[in-house]
């Protein structure tokens, strides 16, 4: 359904605060649109709206929409909220964030949509550096805050717009992308899908809507994504990764602890293959390089010259929260990643013990969603193999009311024999200081890992230690 909107309508943001949210409605301020939104804690992201004068309430409630003509609602809020229940009740349009924001994607002419289930948010910001660095002013729509400009969201003067994809509620079939890079596809969002065919089936019709004069670019290393290939009837894409039968092949891959170095051989239906050598990229893992090698891809499809492409990468400034220092203590460095599904964790720790060879790696989990610990308990005890010790937290559970299906401290005993490593468990945010401050010390790597307030445990670490 194309959403038609004139800008004397008050669009209000149900879930304001959550990173995708609050980007669309950033740039919906920027484009001209009256908006307003709530949400129930105050984060850096409200900030952030506040800075720009948008009004953001919080807690939720009916009152809250007194003047408004249209919803946006994130996939994290539930039916019974009163807000929705209100605008039903006054029959006030109620449109998810993904309908929203194929109407902003209309807006503009030229787009490049990045899906799939890990990895999106660096691979948009890696795009967005390399277009930062031409004269093409796009408008970026990420689901991380990046570090060049402090924000998820940057309203360009171009008509080109870069964006992350959110494939939670399946609304990211709804933007039509010119151009599409798809990460990888894994068991995420199963309370949604229900199965991986639906989830499949869904990512086969997002590349087939890709113009004749667009391109998708399709990471081969990925089993499900090999599996959609075969399916997809419009042979519109290209390959990436280290997969031999890729068309943009990663060779001579070098890891260390302050980048990683990578060439690309290119291999185009009737083009002379060519190489692109010595890509310098301030991250760690083969999923980042994987990650770099979309970006470089749909850059130079597009004509962007490889000088530009090499210098952005080379001076990438990176995201929030993706193996981020913190801080040191006791000569031991700290980190925070959002890494909260088994796929994640084991590229993360892969990544690390390449580049960090001698150092013993501590991982400070805290599981997020009730839902995803059950469905994927075993996969989890599974992915710390690279690590030498895991502090395991309690779950945060995003607002769900499900309850566990099984014994925690059972899990904690399958990870020690799943992934070889010492666990612990705390129960809270002291319990966890209070080990690190008998226990940490000497050349160790500490990871915090997940989508909840482990981020925010790490960084309160110090005033703690």
């Amino acid at each position: 359904m194309k959403i038609e909107l004139a800008k004397t309508e008050i669009i209000h943001f149900v879930g304001i605060g959550g990173i995708g949210m609050s980007g669309l409605a950033l740039i919906m301020k920027g484009l001209g649109f009256k908006v307003q939104g709530s949400d129930i804690f105050l984060n850096k992201n409200i900030e952030r709206l506040k800075k720009n004068k948008i009004k953001v309430y919080i807690n939720h409630n009916k009152k809250n929409i007194n003047n408004s003509t249209i919803l946006v609602i994130s996939s994290a809020i539930k039916k019974s909220n009163p807000e929705i229940l209100i605008a039903k009740k006054k029959k006030i349009p109620i449109y998810k964030r993904g309908e929203m924001l194929a109407h902003v994607v209309s807006l503009l002419k030229r787009n490049i949509v990045v899906a799939g289930s890990h990895g999106k948010t660096t691979t948009t910001s890696l795009v967005s550096a390399i277009f930062s660095k031409t004269r093409l002013d796009p408008t970026i729509i990420n689901g991380g805050v990046l570090n060049s400009f402090n924000n998820s969201a940057k309203l360009g003067k171009s008509d080109w717009c870069i964006l992350e994809s959110d494939e939670s509620d399946g609304s990211f079939i709804k933007v039509s992308p010119t151009y599409s890079i798809i990460t990888n596809i894994d068991q995420e969002h199963m309370d949604y899908y229900k199965s991986m065919n639906s989830l499949k089936e869904l990512f086969i019709k997002f590349v087939e809507k890709t113009p004749s004069f667009g391109k998708s670019f399709i990471c081969l290393d990925d089993k499900n994504n090999r599996e959609i290939i075969k399916k997809i009837k419009i042979k519109n894409f290209h390959t990436y990764g280290i997969n031999k039968n890729s068309q943009f092949c990663i060779k001579n891959i070098l890891q260390l602890k302050e980048y990683s170095k990578f060439n690309i051989e290119i291999s185009l239906p009737g083009k002379k293959k060519y190489k692109i050598k010595n890509i310098k990229i301030p991250l760690l893992g083969l999923h980042n390089i994987r990650n770099a090698t979309a970006a470089v891809a749909v850059a130079s499809t597009i004509g962007i010259s490889t000088k530009i492409i090499k210098q952005a990468l080379k001076e990438f400034k990176g995201v929030q929260r993706r193996f981020n220092k913190i801080f040191t203590f006791k000569e031991t460095i700290f980190f925070d990643d959002y890494a909260h599904h088994p796929t994640e964790i084991t590229q993360l720790l892969n990544g690390v013990r390449q580049s960090y060879k001698k150092e013993k790696i501590i991982c400070v989990f805290q599981p997020h969603r009730i839902s995803r610990i059950n469905n994927l308990k075993k996969e989890f005890s599974y992915s710390f193999k690279k690590a030498n010790n895991v502090i395991l937290c309690p779950v945060f559970s995003a607002g769900e009311k499900l309850k566990l299906n099984f014994s925690y401290l059972d899990f904690a005993k399958k990870i020690i024999r799943n992934s070889k490593v010492n666990v612990f468990l705390v129960k809270n945010e002291s319990q966890l200081a209070k080990y690190v401050k008998q226990n940490i010390y000497g050349k160790k790597i500490v990871i915090g890992m997940g989508a909840g307030s482990i981020s925010n445990w790490i960084r309160n670490l110090p005033k703690l230690l």
